[in-house]
């Protein structure tokens, strides 16, 4: 019995010294809660590097969403705003002038890239939500979706739904 435990707990150790990557399931809820997960850079007023924990620490919205198979979804997150804000991002009344040249390049883990504008995710522009989820259906993100990935439910076609995000950028056109 006891080699058994031994062999057991040796076998234990050896997994938990190995490194978590992003092909392995449900890879957010096994990462380290210092582990960042999304850097906001560009011209911003404060730049982020979020974690899990300071991503969990924010206003969570669930939306259903109909994904690029045709079956819908439930997904859980933060509205992109929200993290905007955080980065000092104006929006509202102070939208307009040189702030409306303002976009954002949201970049995926393989260097896929969208951009999206602050009066897309802004209230006092539309109705629409620009989520960037951890989880669907009440699971994390597989590691083909996430840790993070930004849904717009109302979209009718998926493609500026990223995948793996890691960064977003605020820039201003010239």
């Amino acid at each position: 019995m006891n080699a058994f435990l031994i062999s057991c707990v040796a076998i234990l150790t050896t997994l938990a010294a190995q490194p978590v990557r992003p092909g392995t399931r449900h890879y957010l809820s096994m990462q380290t809660k210092g582990t960042v997960l999304l850097t906001v850079s560009g011209e911003v007023e404060h730049p982020l590097k979020l974690t899990a924990s300071d991503l969990g620490a924010l206003p969570r919205l669930t939306v259903r969403a109909k994904e690029h198979s045709g079956q819908e979804a439930a997904f859980e997150g933060v509205a992109l705003i929200e993290i905007l804000r955080m980065s000092g991002v104006k929006f509202g009344e102070a939208v307009r002038g040189k702030a409306l040249s303002t976009y954002l390049v949201v970049r995926a883990s393989d260097n896929y890239q969208v951009v999206f504008t602050p009066p897309e995710v802004d209230p006092a522009f539309t109705d629409r939500t620009t989520l960037l989820a951890d989880k669907k259906n009440g699971a994390p993100l597989s590691a083909a979706e996430g840790p993070l990935r930004i849904v717009v439910p109302d979209e009718k076609r998926q493609a500026r739904w990223v995948r793996n995000v890691i960064s977003i950028s605020v820039r201003h056109a010239e």
